[in-house]
């Protein structure tokens, strides 16, 4: 076994690849970019080394300073987590180069599979079943139009390297093709250095089910069971599951047959996903076809972690030092039900824009860790997975996952009762995140009834987008109970627990009459007027908008308990500037506290300025000054946090000026062009 080990990575996967190390005993080293240097996983390592600045291209893809920092320090083995450098046959060939064992699979492996038209080619020579598709390496327009032509729309257009939903488009009608194809090969070549697609049969009501496998150096080969990956936004996944709903034994032995097939067809070695997508026919019986096979450790591995009681990072560190695997085919069952959500600085009601900022508030929920010593297995009710800590910053530089929330169930349905407790009860402040979308998705019908499709998300759009849960009245009662909770606790840290001055309280007694104090706010851009009124008993009175009744509030252990208006909630609510952030169990919800003398004058945004609505790279304009454009029209392409993003007219008008050039990096709020109406 290893002494030492490098992780070639960041973020949580860096953090759980830690942690398992030293319940192994093995140390560990990190290495880290200019904006990770004070990162979680820079402190939970034994060694850390700097690599270079905040972009990957100039720290983490710097594979020959990874190779270095590993030869400096001792370490005998480097895991590279996923992404980055996790599917790179040159890193891994460099490794061996090096003396350095690579904990994955072997470089021929990694370039078999790496590229998805020469593995497919490969996988319908091992008899695994394949989408109807081009795979070619031809790759002029003309003839991948004419192919997908040919194929039959709808068609998908998917990045030959990489993965992640990252070079990927549904095209639905043949006009469609030629911006589609173009968008793909940018992004394509801007997260995987290399341009090529193939061109696939879009399959209906496809679900996204793949196995998780491993292998050893003595040739052994087991397949861990099944996963659900089907909800999907942007081809990317939301939510993960195992055992996928509704698999039969009969199939689940096909496609883990079919997986092993396709690890042996190239002498896997370590960790690896196959992936398989499955057409549900209207007589309720399913067929699979191969997808693709990633090389590595998948995000959502806990999941199989959770209903097998395995770690599989200790199955990759063993198998890497030359060791069997630890069990065989026969030795594995499944125990239980797991779900696991991808909790993401994002904004959903935006279509998913990435989101940077502070964590100025990050309360979770009671869980185990990794990081605790817990093997994270089929004992753990609920576990997260994280690579940051409150106050740590999300930057525009790498993928927008904050963390991995898994829950675990005798039942599938009692993980689903299970998941939506643990996000009611995850709370973050200080960025826009997809918890509440989350909540929502796990809530919908066609989730709680495993009616499960990859197009689960537009079909439940009206349940998902836009929705609140708290309300006016419950949001408005909670800022003003903990705007009273604070100055009582005020009154009495003055007065050191002793007599208060009566003059100087604030609570609205009166010798004559009744006081009424009154409280602004703005919710969901409405200006909103609360009348707070006291009796002479000390009674409250709460009038918001046409709610209006008895206020009453107690602080409890997690928060403060409020009674308004027909709805008795259990709130917790963080002011951060001017904004009240409220969850309790219907939901979460924003409020803006309005100080009167701080906003006597607020003025209006310039229409005609069009600004970048997250950090990021500009990719390319569509229009030009002069043009006549139209609302809905795409004017520019951005890019952040490794995906690209069309900006929008907001309205009719022409272009004026563009301000920037493809390829400027600006900030989020920066003006891109100037559009006179």
């Amino acid at each position: 076994m290893f002494n030492k080990i490098l992780i070639a990575n960041r973020g949580e996967i860096a953090c759980r690849v830690a942690a398992t190390a030293r319940r192994m005993a093995i140390k560990t080293v990190a290495v880290y970019s200019e904006a990770d240097a004070s990162a979680r996983h820079v402190s939970l390592c034994d060694e850390a080394v700097p690599i270079g600045a905040s972009a990957p291209k100039d720290s983490y893809l710097r594979w020959e300073r990874i190779i270095e920092a590993a030869k400096a320090t001792g370490a005998q083995a480097i895991h590279p987590g996923y992404g980055f450098l996790s599917e790179n046959d040159e890193f891994a060939q460099a490794c061996a180069d090096a003396g350095l064992v690579f904990i994955g699979p072997p470089p021929s492996a990694i370039r078999a599979m790496g590229l998805k038209a020469e593995s497919k080619q490969l996988m319908g020579k091992a008899g695994v079943p394949l989408v109807p598709g081009y795979h070619g390496a031809d790759q002029d327009p003309a003839l991948l139009q004419r192919e997908a032509d040919a194929i039959g729309y709808p068609v998908l257009i998917k990045a030959s390297a990489g993965g992640g939903g990252k070079g990927m488009r549904v095209v639905d009608k043949a006009k469609a093709f030629a911006a589609a194809l173009a968008s793909c090969q940018r992004e394509a070549s801007s997260s995987f250095g290399i341009d090529a697609v193939l061109i696939e049969k879009y399959v209906q009501r496809p679900r996204h089910i793949e196995i998780q496998v491993f292998g050893d150096t003595q040739g052994n080969y087991v397949y861990l069971f099944e996963r659900d990956c089907s909800v999907q936004r942007r081809h990317q996944k939301v939510l993960e599951e195992a055992p996928a709903p509704g698999m039969t034994p009969g199939m689940r032995q096909q496609m883990g047959e079919a997986a092993v097939a396709a690890a042996r067809a190239v002498n896997y070695v370590g960790a690896g996903t196959v992936e398989f997508i499955v057409e549900q026919k209207p007589d309720g019986s399913m067929t699979f076809f191969f997808m693709e096979m990633n090389t590595r450790l998948q995000v959502e591995h806990p999941v199989t972690e959770a209903i097998t009681g395995l770690d599989l990072v200790e199955w990759q560190l063993r198998v890497a030092s030359g060791e069997p695997l630890p069990l065989r085919q026969e030795d594995l069952r499944i125990h239980g039900h797991a779900i696991e959500a991808r909790i993401c600085a994002e904004n959903p009601d935006n279509n998913f824009l990435p989101a940077t900022g502070t964590l100025h508030v990050y309360d979770l929920p009671a869980y185990v860790s990794f990081e605790r010593g817990n093997r994270g297995g089929a004992d753990t009710l609920v576990r997260v997975d994280s690579g940051v800590r409150e106050g740590d910053v999300i930057s525009p530089f790498y993928d927008p996952m904050v963390a991995k929330l898994i829950v675990h169930g005798d039942t599938r349905e009692q993980a689903l009762a299970r998941m939506d407790e643990a996000l009611s009860q995850t709370h973050i402040v200080g960025l826009n995140t997809n918890v509440q979308f989350l909540r929502y998705v796990v809530g919908t019908a066609s989730f709680a009834q495993a009616n499960l499709d990859t197009g689960l998300i537009p079909r439940e759009e009206a349940r998902l987008f836009k929705q609140e849960k708290v309300g006016l009245p419950l949001a408005a009662a909670a800022a003003i109970a903990r705007t009273l909770v604070e100055e009582k606790a005020l009154e009495v840290d003055a007065a050191n627990g002793a007599w208060i001055d009566p003059w100087a309280r604030r609570d609205g007694w009166r010798a004559h009459g009744l006081a009424t104090r009154r409280f602004e706010f703005e919710f969901h851009g409405e200006a909103v007027t609360a009348m707070l009124t006291r009796l002479h008993d000390g009674a409250l009175q709460l009038q918001v908008g046409s709610a209006a009744g008895p206020l009453t509030f107690v602080p409890v252990a997690d928060g403060i308990g409020v009674d308004f208006a027909g709805q008795r909630q259990t709130v917790k609510v963080w002011l951060n500037q001017a904004v009240a952030h409220v969850f309790c169990a219907l939901g979460a919800t924003q409020i803006v506290v309005i100080d009167a003398l701080a906003h006597a004058s607020v003025g209006q945004a310039d229409a005609g300025r069009l600004t970048a609505p997250m950090p990021g790279k500009v990719v390319s304009f569509a229009v030009k000054p002069g043009d006549k454009i139209s609302k809905g029209q795409a004017l520019a392409v951005m890019e952040a946090m490794k995906m690209e993003h069309t900006i929008a007219a907001p309205a009719d008008g022409t272009v004026e000026e563009l301000l920037y050039a493809p390829g400027d990096q600006v900030t989020e709020g920066a003006e891109l062009l100037r559009i006179k109406a």
